[in-house]
């Protein structure tokens, strides 16, 4: 197992990509502490896994100690800590007329700030056990859709972060930093949203070839597949690498002639 005996915080990790990680990880053969704000879809989680695998913690995760107490837990419930997955994030469609300071002040704290937080609780832990972090954050980093403003800039501050911090965690504390940047991805609330915007229920299954060009979109279990890599010693010293995960190339991508225009801006995670 390539994990074994791995103790590993992952956050927003009730549904989602967050629990695909914490399945694969336990699968692994690491323990884990879920969290979220969804109590009852936690427990759900610890009954599929099992508490001698995994604690649960539901808290928002911009409340003050938040991220020093995740950090207490897995101490108390499994004695160390190895790595943190910074997964948690806030997704809300938004441009430049549509967003106040106040919800981007939010999703800056939940998808940035957060990270931050919980790197710097984590450290003093992970420096003992040569740890690791991993973000998750977005390929929409590098530009973003044109209603994810908002959502796009924090993560953008994520990848940064995660270079800043790659570089000196490493030399300092000998704990690595590195991030994930997933595309379109499957998951339970992106088919939700999409229902709520009016579409047919089963909209994933006709999704544009120049979305998808493998005929799908990505699905939450492989991105905890690679995951795994950056959680494992098997990723060596590696550190401040930002791995993009989608279907084409962000940058320098050929467009396709005449291609078609989503009928909403499609967000990418979660």
């Amino acid at each position: 197992m390539r994990l074994q005996n791995k103790v590993i915080v992952v956050t927003g990790s009730c549904t989602g990509i967050g629990k695909a990680i914490a399945v694969r990880c336990v699968a692994e053969g690491a323990r884990v502490v879920i969290h979220g704000l969804e109590q009852d879809l936690g427990e759900a989680v610890v009954a599929e896994l099992g508490q001698e695998n995994v604690v649960l913690h539901v808290e928002d995760i911009t409340i003050d100690g938040a991220t020093q107490r995740l950090v207490e837990i897995a101490l108390t419930t499994f004695g160390k800590l190895d790595a943190v997955v910074n997964n948690a994030a806030m997704v809300v469609p938004s441009n430049l007329h549509t967003t106040d300071l106040a919800v981007f002040r939010k999703i800056l704290e939940v998808n940035a700030l957060a990270p931050f937080a919980l790197i710097q609780a984590a450290l003093p832990h992970l420096r003992q056990t040569r740890g690791c972090v991993l973000n998750i954050g977005s390929v929409n980093a590098w530009c973003g859709e044109p209603d994810l403003l908002a959502y796009s800039a924090s993560k953008g501050a994520l990848m940064t972060l995660t270079r800043n911090l790659g570089d000196t965690l490493h030399r300092e504390d000998g704990v690595r930093v590195n991030q994930i940047n997933p595309g379109w991805v499957l998951t339970e609330k992106e088919v939700q949203r999409k229902r709520e915007q009016g579409f047919a229920a089963d909209w994933y299954q006709e999704v544009l070839p120049d979305f998808a060009p493998a005929g799908r979109l990505l699905w939450p279990a492989e991105i905890a597949a690679a995951a795994v890599y950056w959680l494992a010693d098997e990723s060596g010293p590696i550190s401040g690498q930002v791995v993009d995960l989608e279907q084409y190339p962000l940058i320098g991508r050929n467009p396709p002639k005449d291609a078609p225009t989503f009928p909403t801006s499609p967000p990418v995670r979660l």
